[in-house]
């Protein structure tokens, strides 16, 4: 069996031109541009080009893009008074604040200060406790995305066995929720679980979540299962030989090992271009649901959980 590849970087950009012609919807019908603030403090260069991206992606859908650049001494006080900002500015439907923050600033504290409406990354407290209770919430970006394409791929999701590696609250945990309320019977696994490979087998949907490069091996998959990999790891590639400065060069890989997960599966995303550019896409969905939601006008069909 060769899976099908599930591809990212084109279902993501059909997500992004979804996103823009409802934008476009929205602005002729109401005169309201959705609009997203992205908070970066430091400088970080993967955040640094992560928040550029979305910006220009932002742009590019129709929305109105606010980027907010602090030093990586900004004291915690002034990060909140900033959000408070924000969160009572109309013109700014969603809040990002990008992570890893500088080791001063408290994440909980700064995450649970976005307004919840405005949480387009679906981690205040308030949003995880209504995703786990079944409830209209934001969503975290990267498992909508998942879910996403594993509702296109499959259809109905209901009665499927589902097993998700990984216990983040990032990942793992809105991942479990969404399966769940999707009608799945889902199980977390982590490092901790008994038999795990048997766990792994028994599975219809594999989650790999864990960030631990290549983990999941082919003979772990259940023939025809449809494998989800969120992992982004870098890794040593001595086959493509030395940098200048004499370093072997490095690729990425995700969580499984692709080539031999990919004979056995039905399906399966790459690493890079399978869950990655959903991500970003997904932030500008929920960016558009929050300003809908704001305004009492139509969400958007089918960018939402």
């Amino acid at each position: 069996m060769t899976a099908k590849i599930i591809d990212g970087k084109a279902f993501a950009a059909d997500v992004r031109a979804r996103v823009a012609k409802h934008v476009a919807r929205v602005k002729d019908e109401s005169g309201i541009t959705p609009g997203l603030a992205v908070v970066l403090v430091g400088e970080d260069p993967a955040s640094q080009v992560y928040v550029r991206s979305k910006g220009t992606m932002t742009v590019e859908t129709g929305m109105n893009s606010y980027e907010h650049k602090l030093n990586a001494d900004t004291a915690e006080a002034d990060l909140l008074a900033l959000i408070d900002k924000l969160n009572g500015d109309p013109a700014v439907h969603g809040i990002l604040v990008q992570l890893p923050l500088p080791g001063h600033l408290n994440e909980d504290l700064v995450i649970n200060s976005i307004d919840p409406a405005k949480d387009v990354d679906g981690f205040h407290i308030s949003n995880v406790g209504l995703l786990g209770t079944g409830q209209k919430s934001m969503v975290p970006c990267t498992p909508l995305g998942c879910l996403m394409m594993l509702r296109d791929h499959h259809g109905s999701l209901s009665g499927l066995d589902a097993v998700v590696i990984g216990r983040s609250n990032i990942v793992g945990k809105p991942m479990a929720q969404l399966l769940i309320k999707d009608s799945c019977t889902v199980t977390v696994a982590h490092s901790r679980t008994k038999d795990l490979p048997g766990t792994v087998r028994r599975a219809d949907i594999v989650v790999a979540a864990v960030g631990r490069p290549q983990m999941v091996p082919g003979d772990w998959i259940k023939p025809g299962a449809t494998v989800i990999d969120v992992g982004i790891n870098r890794i040593e590639a001595p086959e493509r030989g030395t940098k200048e400065d004499g370093s072997v060069k490095t690729r990425l890989v995700g969580d499984v090992d692709f080539d031999s997960c990919a004979a056995v599966a039905g399906a399966i995303t790459p690493v890079p271009g399978g869950v990655g550019p959903m991500t970003i896409a997904c932030l500008l969905a929920n960016t558009l649901t929050a300003c809908c939601r704001a305004n009492g006008l139509e969400e958007p069909q089918g960018l939402t959980a």
